[in-house]
């Protein structure tokens, strides 16, 4: 594995070493014993699994809230998405900036969200489908987001006109947001 530094410290694209033959391929998308020799040392509680249907879909902004925060380590298994994080950490230089990537099926990236940033995503595809691993379990009363058309972020999406959920389409702009990152 390999990874590539990102504008955010703590963020980090995660490309696998890949396999391939006339069969198709094989790859290793986690090994805790690589990812501790790369300096991560998260223990991975709980794996998701989301199917969009549609290309256009938005999911996010996401974040869990302390003491349940949740490190992210995020792949498409089929299609493509526009992954976005949000820097949270209030007193980060880049507090309130958000990047973006592609992470596609074909391209096998991964990426690292630490604590103290919010994440989401724009289906680029049809019938993609995001698997992404957390080290804390899942919190209802932690459960926070921020809206996914902030005009404060400004964030370029891929789509003007996305597929969202109620909940998602009813976040808190960030500087209403509930966060508690330093």
């Amino acid at each position: 594995m390999r990874t590539v530094e990102t504008p955010f410290a703590g963020v980090y694209i995660i490309e696998p070493q890949v396999h391939g033959d006339q069969r198709g391929f094989f790859m290793e998308s986690y090994n805790n014993r690589t990812f501790q020799q790369l300096g991560f040392n998260h223990t991975f509680v709980q794996d998701n699994h989301s199917l969009s249907i549609e290309a256009g879909t938005i999911r996010g902004l996401h974040y869990q809230n302390s003491p349940m925060a949740q490190t992210k380590l995020v792949r498409v298994i089929a299609g493509a998405i526009y992954d976005v994080v949000v820097d949270l950490r209030k007193t980060s230089s880049t507090f309130g900036q958000w990047m973006s990537v592609i992470l596609s099926e074909s391209n096998k990236r991964q990426l690292l969200v630490p604590v103290g940033f919010a994440h989401g995503f724009c289906t680029i595809t049809s019938n993609t489908q995001v698997i992404y691993k957390v080290d804390e379990l899942y919190s209802p009363q932690l459960d926070r987001g921020i809206l996914w058309n902030d005009p404060e972020l400004n964030i370029d999406w891929p789509t003007s006109i996305p597929i969202l959920s109620d909940k998602d389409n009813m976040h808190p702009l960030l500087k209403d947001a509930d966060i508690y990152f330093d």
